[in-house]
């Protein structure tokens, strides 16, 4: 017990540590949103102010019946009080409404701050485990306890409040230290000692200190079952995930799948042994008795200022509409000095969830972002090489890639072949600049490629990786993608003619149907209809009255049609026309198919692509067999570089153990 003590000691923030995360934490959402801590502030201002103002104009009003009962007194009283109570929540409630509409825009700001930081860090650092291990441990944290960068407004709206009624209590309070037990009370005049009013102070500060103090380690308690509790909602979620995917569905019924995730659950839950079982003895433990302890301290202090302010008032130091008064402000300063310590408590506990948000927020860009413009050439004439290229992936000591030299001939078809796991895709992310090489260089027309702009090397390339990704959007927005914001250039003039002469097949009713349909993207309709038929769609678009106006897949539209898996790979196909990058990559994205419509997918893209260089990254030996040149890698090498019937020709050969092994399957 004595070492399980010492850890949870040692993992605490130093103080200082914790003022910096929660001051920084503020800055950021003031900066981010910085009218929802005004409205914050404002309410709170208000919030406190109301139960004060009843205070004291009900103390006068008590002590105008308990003294003459004028009627116009009275009736001034009755109206003020109204008044001003009516004025007060009025008030309230126009700012709590502008309160409340900035705080619902709080989760997706939350949201919309870690997709801003995934898609603008490196692409190596967005694809690391570590990086999405971050964010799970802070969204779990987020999820079972609320704890994380949404807490900041909560703890600053709790703590401008607290502060408020600690100011407004303190106001009303003053008088009752002034006022004095006349001599006639007799021993009650010791109420007058400096004494009494120092114990009630230290009986003030004892009560109210020690209450959040204990809650604090209360709370801090929970944060030592974080692991099991974030694992246990991880699992919860899971399992509960698992009844809804549609595309489970079939498993769920055959394999009783829907009996292990009902299992899980209740595992989870178990208070005997399951995940949150431990969770569950401390809150009947010494975690609870904790919490139950706060909230029976902080009615000690109730009970010596009520008694105190009696005794005054019986004394004579004041009427019974004063007692009112100075209890309630009474209370009101101890429920504020409490609540903001207690504040002060939690964003102690909070720290450590906002040191792993900031530790994902704050992770580096590394890539050289270059400055040197990409030459925009019409005749396409851009040459890759690379030269000893070697590459590990971040945190791991093997090589995915090691000495690979390779120079590209512009109008080249290249096929890339080997085995999985031999450095393929790893390869076409160098190419791209999604990473950069761990040692060699790679040069586009002889210069390094980093010393180019980032954003204007990458649109020399289009891609359709083997896991591209289409959005619940319409057709010709997939289709268009980001060039539909960005611009594009002109298509050649050969693949111009091609794309008239498909033009008579996309159909002038589904032109016009696309006309009258809402726009949601500014984006150039014929040439998206062209790249459509040029992928092959034409006789699935045909049967679909919105043309380019269809929208894919049901998430944000009902109206949504479901596409095959075949029908993808052509949008896909269609967006990497449309983009018209010089060079075209095909990794993989027919994987699922088989190879003859594999082949039949390749060899019509291989017409369409014309005087652009491009790549196919492949598996299957017998997809391959038109291009110009085969690469075949192996365990991250380039072993063989040559055409088809080269590279058969060498007899013991990786290509030719490959096309064996494979051949058979077909003859």
């Amino acid at each position: 017990m004595r070492n399980k003590k010492s850890t949870e000691r040692e993992n605490r923030l130093p103080l200082k540590e914790v003022f910096a995360l929660n001051k920084r934490a503020v800055l950021l959402w003031c900066r981010e949103r910085p009218m929802l801590f005004v409205s914050a502030a404002l309410h709170s201002v208000i919030a406190a102010l109301v139960p004060c103002l009843t205070i004291y104009f009900s103390a006068r009003l008590l002590d105008e019946l308990a003294g003459e009962r004028r009627p116009p007194v009275l009736t001034r009283w009755v109206v003020i009080l109204l008044a001003a109570d009516a004025l007060a929540y009025l008030l309230k409630a126009l700012v709590c409404r502008w309160k409340q509409a900035l705080c619902s825009t709080i989760y997706y700001q939350g949201e919309a701050r870690i997709s801003r930081k995934i898609l603008t860090m490196d692409f190596c650092a967005a694809e690391d485990v570590s990086t999405h291990d971050l964010i799970s441990q802070f969204h779990q944290r987020e999820m079972w306890s609320g704890w994380g960068l949404n807490k900041i407004y909560e703890h600053f709206e709790r703590l401008a409040k607290e502060l408020f009624r600690m100011i407004g209590g303190a106001a009303l309070t003053v008088s009752l230290f002034r006022l004095q037990v006349p001599e006639k009370a007799g021993r009650l005049t010791l109420l007058n000692h400096p004494f009494f009013i120092l114990l009630l102070a230290l009986i003030l500060v004892a009560a109210t200190v020690l209450s959040p103090y204990l809650s604090t380690l209360a709370q801090m308690r929970t944060m030592n079952h974080d692991e099991e509790m974030k694992l246990g909602n991880r699992v919860y979620f899971f399992c509960m995930d698992l009844f809804k995917q549609t595309g489970r569905a079939a498993d769920m019924r055959i394999y009783r799948q829907d009996v292990y995730g009902v299992r899980q659950i209740r595992a989870t839950a178990d208070p005997k042994g399951g995940m949150l079982s431990g969770m569950q003895k401390d809150a009947r433990g010494r975690m609870g008795l904790l919490f139950a302890l706060a909230a029976a301290t902080s009615r000690v202090f109730m009970g010596a200022a009520y008694l105190f302010v009696c005794l005054k008032a019986w004394g004579g130091a004041f009427g019974v509409g004063s007692v009112t008064r100075y209890i309630g402000a009474i209370t009101s300063f101890a429920a504020g000095f409490a609540g903001a310590l207690k504040v002060m408590g939690e964003a102690r506990v909070n720290a450590d969830t906002l040191k792993l948000t900031f530790a994902f927020l704050d992770i580096p860009n590394e890539m050289y972002q270059g400055t040197l413009t990409v030459e925009k050439r019409s005749d396409r004439k851009y040459q890759v090489e690379f030269r000893n290229v070697s590459f590990r992936y971040p945190h791991t000591q093997v090589w995915a890639l090691k000495n690979i030299s390779l120079k590209f001939r512009v109008g080249e078809r290249l096929a890339v072949v080997g085995e999985n796991g031999s450095g393929k895709t790893t390869f076409i992310k160098l190419l791209c600049r999604l990473y950069d090489p761990t040692e060699g260089v790679i040069l586009l027309n002889g210069i390094d490629i980093r010393k180019y702009n980032y954003r204007e090397y990458l649109s020399v390339f289009s891609v359709v990786f083997q896991d591209f990704q289409l959005l619940a959007m319409t057709l010709g927005e997939n289709v268009a993608a980001g060039s539909a914001l960005s611009g594009g250039s002109a298509l050649t003039e050969g693949s111009a003619g091609a794309l008239r002469r498909g033009r008579a097949s996309a159909g002038s009713g589904r032109r016009r149907a696309a006309k009258s349909a809402p726009e949601r993207m500014d984006y150039d309709r014929e040439r998206a209809a062209q790249c459509v038929h040029l992928a092959g769609l034409d006789r699935w678009l045909a049967t679909k009255p919105q043309g380019l106006d269809t929208v894919l897949y049901k998430d944000l539209d009902e109206k949504g049609v479901q596409i095959s898996g075949g029908e993808a790979q052509k949008t896909a196909i269609a967006r990497s026309l449309y983009h018209n990058a010089p060079f075209i990559i095909l990794d993989e994205p027919t994987a699922s198919l088989d190879p003859e419509a594999e082949y039949e997918i390749y060899t019509k893209f291989n017409e369409i692509v014309e005087d652009r260089t491009a790549i196919y990254i492949s598996h299957r030996l017998s997809s391959c067999r038109f291009c110009d040149e085969i690469a075949v890698f192996h365990e991250g090498r380039l072993v063989q570089k040559g055409s088809h019937e080269e590279l058969l020709a060498r007899q013991g050969g990786k290509y030719e153990e490959l096309w064996n092994a494979q051949a058979q399957y077909y003859t």
